[in-house]
C-alpha cells in the first residue's frame, strides 16, 4: 500500500501535489496512508511512494481548497486521510461541499475551526523578549509558544509583516521559525529556550494594569479567550489574580469618583412651567385647557417627562385621532405625532384621502412614559391607572372639539375611549360606543407597523391600516351627510 510522508515545512503544498497524484492514479482513500514527518509514522505500511501525477490541475470547489489549506495544519493524525476521502467523493458528488450535515465534512469543519482558533491564539499570545546585544541596525528578539496544532508555518508571514524591522525567532515543540534580514526560515522544533528577562516587561505590566477595566470583568469570557494553558508564557497573567480580586472594590471607587452628569433633557425639564398654587379657571377653550394640562400632576408621569403634550388641530375638527402617549421626539417638541410613527401616519392619511388639516390629533396619556437604557429613553406602555388619570383631559378635549367620529389608534386609546383594551387586532375596523355615545373606530397604532421585522408582513399590515383609515373616512362622510 502506498504511503505518503509529507514534509514538516511546506505541508499544505506537498499534500495538494500528493493528493492530485493519487487522485489521477485512481487510488481510493482506503488504498493509501499519510503522515507528516517521522513523528507521525504509520505502522504496518509499506514504504512505497505514490505514482506521479498523470493529469494537470484537478478542478475542485474553491471552498474545498480553502478548507484543506486550514485542516492540513491540524494535529489529528487522520486529517490528511479525511481530506483525501472528501476529495475522492467530490469526483462523483460535485455538490458535496454544500451538504452541511455530511459527517465527513462536519469533522473537517471542526478541525478548520480549531486551526483558526489556534492561529488567533498564536498571533495574540506570542511575547517576544530581546536577546543578544542591541545592534545599530536590527534588534533581535525571541519567543516560545506551545500551539495546539502545527500553526507556526501559516502564521509566520503575519509576524514577518508585523515585525519586519527586527530579527526574531519563534520556537515551538514542532518547528522553529527564524526571521533574519527579511527572510523566514524553518528548523526542527526544540525545547523551550532559556530566554532572558526583558526590561520592557515592567513597562508592559504597568500598561496592562492601567488598561484593565474592572467594571467589564467577565471571568468565564476571559478564560474562553485566554485559556489558562497559555498563561505560563504571558507575563501579564501574573497580575490577573490580583486585578480580579480587587475588581469589585475598584468599581465602587470608580463609581464614587465619577462626576454626575445631567441627562440631555434636563434643561427642558427645568424649564417646565412651575405648578401654580391653584389650578387656573377653565376658560372653555383649547388654549385654556393647555394651560391647565401644563400643570398636571394627576399621575407620577409628569415628574420624569420633559413637558405635557396636548392635542393639536382645529377646534371644530370633525375627526379626532387618539393615540397612546407621546414618544421621545414628541416629548421634546411638545407636539403630538411628530416622530417616526407620526410621519408614517401623515403619509397614510394622505393615501386614505384624509385631510390632515381637518383632523385633531391627541393621545390617551399626555406625558411620555419611558425607561432609561444608557442615554436612550425607551418607550413603555402606560398602565391602567395612568390611562384613567389622563381620561379627564381627553374628555375635556372631546367636549371642546365636539368631533363626529373618534379613531382609537391602538390598545391604550381603545381602553381610554371604550373601557377595554383586549383583542384590538380582532376588533380593528369595527365601530364601538365611546364617551357620550360618540362612535369610536378601532384600529392599530402606526408604531405597530414600524415594529414589524418582516418586510412582507409590514407591507401587508400597512395596507390594512390604510384601508382602516379609508373606512373611517367613509363612515365620517356618511355621518356628516346624515
Amino acid at each position: 500500500m502506498p504511503h505518503v510522508t509529507l514534509p514538516k515545512v511546506g505541508t499544505a503544498e506537498a499534500w495538494r501535489e500528493a493528493a492530485r497524484a493519487c487522485l489521477s492514479a485512481r487510488i481510493p482513500p482506503e488504498g493509501i496512508t499519510w503522515s507528516r514527518g517521522p513523528t507521525e509514522a504509520v505502522l504496518f505500511t509499506e514504504d512505497e511512494a505514490p505514482p506521479a501525477a498523470k493529469v494537470g490541475a484537478i478542478r475542485v470547489p474553491e471552498s474545498f481548497v480553502h478548507l484543506a489549506s486550514q485542516v492540513v495544519w491540524h494535529s489529528h493524525p487522520e486529517r490528511f486521510a479525511r481530506l483525501y476521502a472528501v476529495l475522492w467523493r467530490l469526483r462523483t458528488e460535485p455538490q458535496l461541499m454544500q451538504d452541511a450535515a455530511d459527517r465527513d465534512l462536519v469533522a473537517l469543519r471542526q478541525m478548520e475551526r480549531a486551526v483558526h482558533r489556534d492561529l488567533h491564539k498564536l498571533k495574540a499570545f506570542v511575547r517576544f523578549r530581546e536577546v543578544g546585544e542591541r545592534a545599530a541596525s536590527r534588534r533581535k528578539f525571541a519567543a516560545w509558544f506551545e500551539p495546539a496544532h502545527h500553526t507556526l508555518e501559516p502564521a509566520a508571514p503575519f509576524f514577518a509583516r508585523r515585525f519586519a524591522d527586527m530579527d526574531w525567532l519563534i520556537a515551538t515543540p514542532d518547528l522553529v521559525a527564524r526571521f533574519e534580514d527579511g527572510v523566514v526560515t524553518f528548523e526542527e522544533g526544540a525545547e523551550r529556550p532559556d530566554l532572558p528577562d526583558d526590561a520592557a516587561e515592567d513597562l508592559w505590566l504597568t500598561y496592562f494594569r492601567h488598561i484593565f477595566n474592572p467594571a467589564r470583568v467577565k471571568v468565564d469570557r476571559m478564560l474562553a479567550e485566554m485559556p489558562k494553558k497559555y498563561w505560563k508564557n504571558l507575563p501579564e497573567t501574573a497580575a490577573i489574580p490580583d486585578l480580579l480580586q480587587t475588581a469589585e472594590s475598584r468599581v465602587r471607587a470608580m463609581a464614587e469618583a465619577a462626576p454626575t452628569r445631567a441627562p440631555f433633557y434636563a434643561k427642558a425639564i427645568a424649564a417646565r412651567p412651575k405648578q401654580p398654587a391653584a389650578p387656573p379657571p377653565d376658560s372653555g377653550s383649547l388654549a385654556g385647557l393647555r394651560a391647565e394640562e401644563a400643570a398636571c400632576t394627576r399621575c407620577p408621569l409628569f415628574s420624569e417627562a420633559t413637558q405635557v403634550v396636548p392635542g393639536e388641530g382645529p377646534p371644530d375638527a370633525p375627526l379626532m385621532l387618539v393615540g397612546e402617549q407621546p414618544g421621545d421626539q414628541e416629548d421634546l417638541a411638545g407636539r403630538p405625532f411628530v416622530g417616526p410613527a407620526g410621519q408614517l401616519l401623515d403619509d397614510i392619511m394622505v393615501q386614505a384621502g384624509i385631510d390632515r388639516r381637518r383632523v385633531f390629533l391627541t393621545n390617551a396619556v399626555k406625558h411620555f412614559k419611558y425607561t432609561l437604557k444608557g442615554r436612550h429613553r425607551l418607550h413603555q406602555s402606560p398602565n391602567g391607572s395612568e390611562i384613567s388619570a389622563c381620561q379627564w383631559w381627553l374628555r375635556q378635549e372631546i367636549d371642546l372639539v365636539k368631533p363626529r367620529l373618534l379613531v382609537a389608534l391602538g390598545a391604550s386609546a381603545a381602553e381610554s375611549l371604550t373601557g377595554s383594551r383586549d383583542g384590538i387586532l380582532k376588533r380593528r375596523g369595527q365601530i364601538e360606543d365611546g364617551p357620550e355615545g360618540l362612535p369610536v373606530f378601532l384600529t392599530v397604532h402606526p408604531s405597530f407597523l414600524l415594529r414589524l421585522p418582516d418586510p412582507v408582513a409590514r407591507e401587508m399590515e400597512t395596507e390594512r391600516f390604510r384601508d382602516d383609515l379609508a373606512a373611517a373616512r367613509e363612515h365620517l362622510e356618511r355621518l356628516l351627510a346624515a
